[in-house]
C-alpha cells in the first residue's frame, strides 16, 4: 500500500452517498494537492452467510470480489470526472468497514465517508458506529451529505479547549482554500434547561466570557490567514442545536472530537449522533494533535 500521509481515504460501497463522498474528497484533494485512496470492504457479504449459519459457496468469493472491484472502478471514474490528473489508488479488503477505516486512519491525511450507505458500508455512520468512527479515528473524519448552501461559509464550533483550537485551525485552512468566510461559533448553554432548573450545570456569571473564549481561541489565527474573513457568533443555545442551525447555511461544519463547557461530550453519545446524522452539510471532525 502506498504512503497515505497525503491522501484522503474514502470508503465506497457503490451507494449514491458513498459516491458523493468520493466527489467531495476528489474536489478537496485536487484543490489541496493531495491524493485519493478508495477502499471497499467485502466482509459484510461474507458475514451474511456466516450469520445465517451457512458456508460461503465457492462461487460467491469471486462474485463478491468482482462486486468490490466494480464499485472501486465506479468510484475511480467519479474521481476522474473531477480531476483526470488526480492521483488515485484503490484497496479491496475482507475486513469490517469500521476496523478498516480506523486502521487506515493511522496513516491517512483524512477519512471521508457518506452519511449512509449499503453493502460494504451499511450503517457505517449510524448509531454507535458513528460515535466510534468520530471518536477513535486517528485523523480528521469528514461525514458527507449534500450542503443546502454549497457556497456558504465554513463554520467552526469553539469552546476554548485545546482540541477546539485544533479544529479552528483546520477550519481556517478549509476557509482559506475555499475562499469563503469563517464563522466561529461559541454556544453558551452547557445543559438542557430541565437540568439547569434543578441546580445542575455551570452557571455563566461573566457576560464577557463568551467574547474572551473566542478572542483567545482566534489569537494568532487571523494573522496566519489574513485572507479569511471571520464572523464571531455567540449563541445562548446548546452546541448541537447551534451548529445544526448553522449547517443549513454552511458548506462545512468543523468540530473537535473532544471538548469542554459548551462542547463537552460533543462527539460522544447522542450529541454526536444528532450532529452527524442531521447536519445539513458535510461535517469535519478533528482529533487532538497528540492522538494522530
Amino acid at each position: 500500500m502506498s504512503d497515505l500521509s497525503n491522501a484522503i481515504v474514502v470508503g465506497t460501497d457503490g451507494s449514491d452517498e458513498a459516491l458523493s463522498a468520493v466527489s467531495w474528497a476528489a474536489k478537496v484533494a485536487s484543490a489541496r494537492k493531495l491524493s485519493l485512496h478508495l477502499v471497499s470492504s467485502t466482509e459484510p457479504y461474507y458475514r451474511g452467510f456466516y450469520g445465517a449459519g451457512m458456508p460461503v459457496p465457492p462461487e460467491a468469493f469471486s462474485e463478491i470480489d468482482e462486486l468490490a472491484r466494480t464499485r472501486l472502478k465506479e468510484a475511480t471514474k467519479r474521481a476522474a470526472a473531477i480531476d483526470a490528473e488526480l492521483p488515485v489508488t484503490t484497496e479491496k479488503a475482507a475486513e469490517q468497514p469500521i476496523s478498516l477505516m480506523l486502521r487506515l486512519s493511522e496513516e491517512a491525511h483524512m477519512l471521508a465517508l457518506g452519511a449512509s450507505g449499503r453493502g460494504g458500508f451499511t450503517g457505517m455512520l449510524l448509531g454507535s458506529t458513528a460515535a466510534s468512527a468520530a471518536a477513535h479515528a486517528r485523523c480528521p473524519v469528514a461525514v458527507i451529505r449534500p450542503a443546502r448552501t454549497p457556497d456558504g461559509p465554513v463554520v467552526a464550533g469553539v469552546d476554548g479547549s485545546e482540541n477546539s483550537v485544533d479544529a479552528l485551525s483546520a477550519a481556517f485552512a478549509e476557509a482559506s482554500w475555499r475562499r469563503v468566510k469563517l464563522v466561529a461559533v461559541h454556544a453558551t448553554r452547557d445543559y438542557e434547561p430541565s437540568i439547569r432548573e434543578v441546580g445542575v450545570g455551570r452557571a455563566r456569571t461573566d457576560p464577557q466570557e463568551p467574547a474572551r473564549v473566542l478572542a483567545t481561541s482566534l489569537a494568532g489565527m487571523q494573522e496566519r490567514y489574513p485572507d479569511v474573513e471571520v464572523e464571531r457568533d455567540t449563541v445562548n443555545n446548546l452546541p448541537r442545536d447551534a451548529l445544526l442551525d448553522w449547517s443549513k447555511r454552511a458548506q462545512l461544519v468543523v468540530v473537535g472530537s473532544r471538548g469542554r463547557g459548551g462542547f463537552l461530550g460533543m462527539l460522544l453519545g447522542s450529541n454526536s449522533q444528532t450532529l452527524l446524522q442531521h447536519a445539513a452539510c458535510p461535517v469535519l471532525v478533528v482529533h487532538p494533535v497528540g492522538e494522530r
